[in-house]
């Protein structure tokens, strides 16, 4: 009796604490009046942007759901002293949000492979495939072929435009991979990663189709393992075994690229020192492979010798941005997706931050009247944001409230995920556990090995030419054919042609339309017959 009333005195200071430092303003009515009344003339105003957009800045959160997004709002906030709650993101200032459907053909929870297929080639697919429609089986070399479908990356490249990747993972990861190769399988990385089965059926690793399928300006994120021939030492990591070529073949990819550019001013560079002195206005080409694999996360990342995606991202724009007729530009903030998968949430929110500042520079080098600008997930994780913690409690913190069982949980947690633990049907106390660390793992209602996806819409933000079109909720692969009647790249050219789209009309539209046409025929008559009367 006597610790529930020590618990509930805790409470109640706890909550006197929290009321008596909130902002005096919020608690004046017109506080919260004037603030709306600011963001609805800022609507009103709104003027749409029907411009052909010659650029597109396409940022892709992988596994940025909704929660991620708000949580590392939050953070972000807290980051800069801030209670966080109110805290406006770079990404808060898109002024058209959708959502997408992410289900893929076979799943009702979709991967980044399938995910990726959709929103960049236009066409919903299967699992764990890329680059290839749903008549292509996950792993069968033999039902790859024929059932190709390109990108919008390549649709911008053949429409004349330089176009780039730039990611946080292995450029032959699930999303920059679906932006230039095809296969059956997105674990097909290098020759080494396929059944020979599948190389005598014809298929080709995903490194390869880096180099052959499309002339990409810009290529920037990890994956060097890939590309050279196997035992071939790190540059950084000589001495570590796992760091090193993988390569069955024999091939040095980095070296056929460089020769490949022969004649252009062309860049490889693997570590910060050589990308911070490539010189953007001179340079055609830059591939900047950072890792052997993935590259570090944010919280881990030593800015002395591994650059920012801020960083990366305004490299690859000064690059393409030199092209008269535009760029496409995928940026990829890939590793929020691994920190979730491994319950990690303080590092998937810093990732998530990461991301953000990214976008602002990406806002900053380019223009509004002719750059299509697109933030969005692929999917979502099983991320929970819950209890009743108090304004301004750290994101990463405990709720005040205690559950049933008396021992406290963290707000964020997982449905899923390796930080299920249960010692003798008992919850782990965690009263004097660090859950701000960037090494504490959430806990997870159910035991998995690695959290899954989640399967929710996800969203997706707009700014820029024809971002009126991203509104609504819409399948996933819409997004493509969106971004590409915004650009005029690929088929539909009907926007630079200064062509409308056909209009069906509704049966309401049609009695009206019958209406003034009557009435329309009334007037001729009645003037007609009111003329000759004159005349008489």
């Amino acid at each position: 009796m006597e610790s529930s009333r020590g618990a509930i005195l805790a409470l109640f200071l706890l909550v006197t604490f929290a009321s008596s430092s909130a902002k005096v303003d919020e608690e004046n009515p017109e506080f919260w009046r004037s603030q709306a009344r600011r963001t609805l003339q800022s609507t009103l105003d709104r003027k749409l942007n029907t411009n052909v957009a010659k650029n597109i800045l396409f940022f892709l959160g992988d596994g940025m759901g909704i929660t991620t997004f708000t949580a590392a709002r939050i953070l972000k906030g807290q980051l800069q002293n801030q209670t966080g709650e109110e805290t406006v993101m770079t990404m808060d200032t898109f002024p058209n949000v959708g959502l997408v459907k992410t289900y893929s053909v076979d799943f009702q929870i979709p991967d980044s492979a399938a995910t990726a297929t959709a929103y960049l080639c236009g066409v919903k697919t299967n699992l764990n495939t890329i680059g290839v429609n749903a008549a292509a089986r996950n792993g069968v070399c033999k039902t790859q072929k024929g059932n190709e479908v390109t990108s919008i990356l390549k649709w911008a490249k053949d429409a004349g435009k330089s176009v780039g990747i730039v990611t946080t993972t292995r450029v032959q990861h699930a999303t920059p991979a679906t932006s230039y190769a095809h296969s059956a399988s997105r674990k097909w990385y290098s020759d080494a990663d396929m059944p020979d089965g599948a190389k005598k059926d014809g298929c080709t690793d995903i490194a390869s189709q880096l180099l052959k399928n499309t002339d990409i300006d810009v290529i920037i994120g990890g994956g060097r393992k890939y590309m050279t021939p196997r035992g071939t030492k790190d540059p950084e990591y000589p001495r570590d075994y796992s760091s090193r070529g993988k390569r069955k073949d024999g091939r040095n990819l980095i070296n056929e690229w460089q020769m490949l550019k022969t004649g252009k001013v062309a860049h490889y560079v693997w570590n910060k020192t050589d990308f911070d002195a490539v010189d953007p206005e001179t340079t055609d080409y830059l591939m900047a492979l950072f890792e052997p694999g993935d590259l570090r996360f944010e919280a881990e990342r030593d800015p002395s010798t591994d650059p920012s995606l801020m960083e990366t991202t305004e490299k690859a724009i000064r690059i393409l941005q030199k092209n008269p007729k535009g760029f496409f530009l995928l940026v990829e903030g890939g590793r929020i997706d691994q920190a979730h998968h491994a319950g990690r949430g303080y590092m998937a929110l810093h990732e998530t931050v990461a991301l953000d500042y990214a976008v602002a520079k990406g806002l900053e080098l380019t223009r509004e009247e002719e750059t299509l600008t697109i933030v969005m997930a692929d999917h979502s994780h099983p991320l929970t944001f819950n209890g009743y913690p108090f304004r301004g409690q750290s994101i990463l913190g405990k709720s005040p409230l205690w559950a049933t069982d008396m021992l406290p949980y963290t707000t964020l947690m997982y449905g899923n995920g390796p930080g299920h633990k249960l010692a003798n049907g008992t919850r782990p106390d965690i009263r004097k556990v660090n859950t701000k660390s960037k090494d504490y793992v959430q806990l997870s209602a159910v035991p998995t090995q690695s959290a899954t996806h989640s399967g929710e819409d996800v969203a997706v933000l707009a700014r820029g030419p024809m971002a009126h079109l991203f509104q609504g909720v819409q399948e996933q692969n819409y997004v493509a054919h969106a971004m590409a009647y915004a650009a005029c790249v690929g088929a539909d050219l009907r926007h630079c042609q200064g062509q409308t789209a056909v209009h069906t009309t509704t049966p309401e539209e049609n009695i009206w339309n019958g209406a003034h046409r009557s009435a329309a025929l009334l007037g001729v008559l009645l003037s007609a017959l009111l003329a000759h009367a004159l005349l008489m």
